[in-house]
């Protein structure tokens, strides 16, 4: 997208999404001092803990085995409404226990000063943060938020808030969802930072775009989004995808339903002097019968002549191309995933399989063409209101290219409240 228009883009709307806060504020009126009180008074104190062992065997002579045992602490508030305006304070911790930190921190985590161990990445590192802090305006129609907050839209496969690891994924954004009847909700979000998963030392300045229009319909929901990233470092880089998705479940019979979802995505991208494109394709079909859900996917993240790959760099990636994150960075010779889950419940339990065959997608000069396959497997379990607790675990198998054979386990324990 040409400069011209970004930056025009960037003014009119985060002008107009702030006017629009500015109005509902004044719709509002003013409270006394007492309905504030009480707004503060009755709101809802929440938390989660999480207790997670995690253990990295890689198949590379310079690093040893890695293992980390993390507690995130997480903690929160949120007052009544008040002329449907709500306030979110959130605070989040994670460190290391019994002094388990056999492990090194992912390089973007790393401090000034820090000495590699030697020992394969964990990417969890020790931070206490400010994790959300919002204010929110809500109406039958509109509802504003501004502050740092999660955002997470469709699948996550673009906008996610990558929970699985211990430093969750948040934004300092300003956000408009506006829902003009029953079955369509259109979202426009504006960014001006990204507060990554490797404690602020990775935090990134941003002014980012993300526009979704959802609608739904007897058959799915059909959306259509453009999001138009653009970091601030130097050079700029901009990453800028436009795409269609749509994903749904229908009854065959009284105990058998039919998944499908297909999706397509165009990005270009801008670092520079250096400009590429790439295209993306996702294909689902499914079966649910008697608690038993089966997936057979197809997933491509384009390539543009093997020397740059479709990137989705606020995603939420460990929920997708296998749980050892292998391809956290789509590898210049893009990814194609073709992969089959199964989950179902056992003896209240849920159990998860899934094997996953990677390929390039264009193999152009480098011969890479083999990208693997990897083998996850997983059980959780909730406990009662208030606890939960699982077992997990991943088998890579490398192919082609500078990937090594890596095996991943974990076994957590949680309580939230």
């Amino acid at each position: 997208m040409h400069t011209l228009t970004r930056n025009t883009l960037n003014q009119v709307m985060f002008k107009r999404t702030l006017l629009g806060i500015a109005l509902a504020a004044a719709s509002a009126g003013v409270s006394a001092a007492t309905d504030i009180g009480e707004a503060f008074a009755t709101g809802k104190a929440y938390g989660d803990f999480l207790l997670r062992y995690e253990t990295v065997e890689e198949d590379d002579p310079t690093k040893e085995e890695a293992s980390g045992l993390t507690l995130r602490s997480r903690l929160g508030y949120s007052t009544a409404a008040l002329n449907g305006f709500t306030a979110t304070l959130e605070v989040e911790d994670s460190r290391t226990v019994f002094g388990k930190e056999d492990y090194d921190y992912a390089p973007p985590a790393r401090p000034s000063g820090y000495t590699a161990r030697g020992r394969s990445v964990i990417a969890d590192a020790p931070h206490t943060e400010l994790d959300q802090a919002f204010l929110q305006y809500k109406n039958d129609v509109f509802t504003f938020t501004g502050g740092r907050q999660v955002i997470a839209l469709d699948n996550h496969r673009f906008i996610g808030h990558v929970g699985w690891r211990q430093d969750r994924q948040t934004f300092d954004a300003v956000r408009v969802d506006v829902k003009p009847m029953d079955k369509l909700l259109v979202t426009y979000a504006y960014l001006s930072q990204r507060n990554r998963i490797f404690s602020e030392l990775a935090d990134l300045q941003v002014k980012d775009h993300l526009l979704n229009i959802g609608l739904d319909t007897s058959l799915g929901k059909l959306t259509a989004y453009a999001y138009l990233l653009e970091e601030d470092n130097v050079p700029e880089t901009k990453y800028d995808t436009v795409g269609l998705r749509f994903a749904g479940k229908q009854a065959a019979s009284d105990t058998l339903n039919v998944l499908y979802a297909l999706e397509y995505a165009e990005q270009e991208y801008e670092k520079g002097t250096t400009e590429k494109d790439a295209d993306y394709l996702l294909g689902e079909i499914g079966l649910e019968v008697s608690g038993v859900q089966v997936l057979l996917g197809y997933e491509n993240l384009g390539s543009d002549d093997s020397t740059y790959g479709f990137a989705t760099p606020l995603a939420t990636l460990h929920k997708f191309n296998g749980w050892n994150d292998m391809f956290l960075g789509t590898p210049g010779v893009g990814l194609v995933d073709g992969y089959l889950s199964v989950s179902a419940m056992v003896a209240g339990a849920k159990v998860e399989l899934a094997y996953h065959q990677y390929e390039s997608d264009d193999e152009g000069t480098t011969g890479i063409d083999d990208l693997g396959h990897e083998f996850n497997i997983s059980v959780s379990k909730q406990f009662g209101k208030y606890y939960n607790g699982g077992i997990k675990y991943g088998s890579y198998t490398a192919g082609d290219g500078n990937f090594v054979d890596t095996d991943k386990m974990w076994v957590w324990v949680g309580m939230a409240f």
